[in-house]
């Protein structure tokens, strides 16, 4: 006799992101502290935590961040960034309480390839347990004039643009906290890939 087939569970990320991502016997891979001697820009230091629809710290996430120099160069893409050690990638492990550092420069305003010019942001990925597709959001920073113009910022609901919005808490504009909310009415704006 043969049975219907039946629709199983899908299977979600484990709790594998430090070990094969974001090793710590393997110091500059995947490392939360992005900053270099030659790296161009005021060195920052962003303070996070991941919490899910309950507000309940997630502690096994992991944070991807991409980001340009602070000229607005992106390594790879600027011939004059090609000669700096600053790669502006990293990724920052979330210990027990959801929390994660990133030390950083303050990233540049960027021209995209329409020429339209980007507010100082650092681009995020999100990978977590029960998370099946990386999420993306980015970083922006209080009190930039071009946070206004910005091209995707200025997509966003501006009841939303807050939850994308750093908050300076040293009053130098070099410590940053940043929170980011999987589900809920204050979740963090997520943007498609």
């Amino acid at each position: 006799m043969s049975e219907s087939p039946v629709i199983t569970p899908s299977q979600t990320v484990g709790p594998f992101f430090s070990f094969c991502l974001a090793p710590r016997d393997r110091p500059g891979v995947g490392s939360a502290c992005l900053v270099t001697s030659d790296a161009v820009g005021a060195r920052i230091t962003i303070e996070g935590q991941v919490l899910d629809g309950n507000r309940a710290p997630v502690p096994d996430a992991l944070i991807e961040i991409w980001q340009a120099d602070g000229e607005g160069r992106y390594a790879g893409f600027h011939p004059a960034a090609a000669i700096s050690s600053f790669t502006g990638f990293g990724r920052a492990t979330c210990d027990a309480g959801g929390r994660f550092t990133i030390e950083t420069v303050r990233p540049g305003s960027v021209v995209d390839v329409d020429g339209r010019r980007h507010a100082p942001h650092i681009a995020i990925g999100i990978f977590g347990k029960g998370i099946n597709r990386r999420l993306y959001t980015r970083i922006y920073f209080p009190g930039e004039m071009a946070n206004d113009r910005d091209p995707v910022l200025s997509c966003i609901a501006a009841e939303r643009r807050s939850s994308m919005m750093a908050r300076e808490t040293d009053g130098a504009g070099r410590r940053y906290a940043f929170t980011i909310r999987l589900q809920g009415a204050d979740e963090t704006v997520f943007l498609d890939a």
